[in-house]
């Protein structure tokens, strides 16, 4: 006869067993994950290559091949640091730029990095990067650096004069908060008036739907004529000189539009120049009364 003792055993120790394996199978996914985890966090890698050894060769030697593969191993310093830049940048600076110039900086640090010294290659190379990106983008900007530097002077001026005033300061007295003379004043505020200056070719907006739109395309041309106004100047012609005759007519084109006097359009019209005044009269009269018939219609 079998002990049921024994039958408790055996079923315990199939338990511990399935316990075991469960714990076993999920520790194994648990590394897996962390694994992942690390590699996302950790520059990727074409092959397992020991850093410290490139480092090592490099200041020995010098050769082009280990500063390669130095640069390849830290390349995701340079797309870090350029992207967090060109979040804050319009959308019209290009993020390959950004990546291009930190590969300079990348490249001079690597030349320059004294391991003896102590210091993280990571955190010896982010600011040279940083920096060489930002030369990159101040050669891009057409603006001199001292020129913006005074822009900023007035601006902050003008805030600061507005919020104790309530008001709009004068030129005068913005000229005495900066210590200046008229003069320096004029000065400043010509080269300030240049920061503001922009490229018609540059991108009008950074929506999506904006992104083919240029600052020409949406400048005022006040040399052309609005072409609704025109509509309505032609629509208002046509009306009053309905049902006139084409003398009549004549004298109020070429009275009001043409803007010829009364002799010159007798002249014309081979009429007296009180034969044009009296024939004149009698068309505003009619006019008046057409208008008025149609106030309720103008005024819709």
């Amino acid at each position: 006869m079998s002990n049921p003792g024994q039958h408790t055993r055996k079923k315990s120790t199939a338990v511990v067993r399935q316990n075991s394996t469960q714990t076993g199978k999920s520790s194994a996914l648990t590394a897996g994950k962390s694994v992942k985890t690390n590699q996302r966090l950790e520059p990727a890698h074409h092959g397992k290559i020991d850093i410290d050894k490139v480092w090592q060769h490099f200041h020995k030697t010098r050769e082009e091949q280990h500063r390669n593969s130095l640069m390849e191993h830290y390349r995701y310093l340079v797309r870090y640091t350029a992207e967090r830049l060109h979040s804050k940048l319009p959308e019209k600076v290009e993020l390959d730029d950004l990546v291009s110039a930190g590969n300079f900086g990348l490249m001079d640090a690597i030349d320059a990095y004294d391991p003896s010294r102590g210091v993280k290659f990571e955190t010896y190379c982010s600011p040279r990067i940083r920096g060489s990106i930002l030369d990159e983008l101040r050669s891009m900007d057409w603006v001199p650096r001292l020129v913006r530097a005074r822009a900023h002077q007035l601006s902050r001026a003008k805030q600061s004069l507005e919020a104790y005033l309530g008001r709009r300061p004068s030129k005068e007295e913005l000229a005495e908060e900066l210590d200046m003379d008229i003069e320096e004043f004029a000065r400043l505020q010509q080269d300030a008036d240049a920061v503001g200056m922009v490229s018609l070719n540059s991108q009008y907006g950074d929506e999506e739907g904006e992104k083919d739109v240029r600052e020409i395309d949406i400048i005022r041309d006040k040399k052309s004529e609005d072409p609704t106004i025109e509509a309505q100047k032609r629509d208002l012609k046509d009306l009053l000189t309905k049902g006139l005759t084409r003398a009549e007519r004549l004298i109020v084109v070429l009275y009001y539009y043409e803007e010829m006097t009364m002799k010159e359009i007798g002249a014309t019209l081979d009429l007296s120049e009180s034969r044009v005044s009296q024939m004149h009269s009698s068309i505003l009269a009619r006019l008046k009364a057409q208008v008025n018939s149609r106030k309720r219609e103008f005024s819709a």
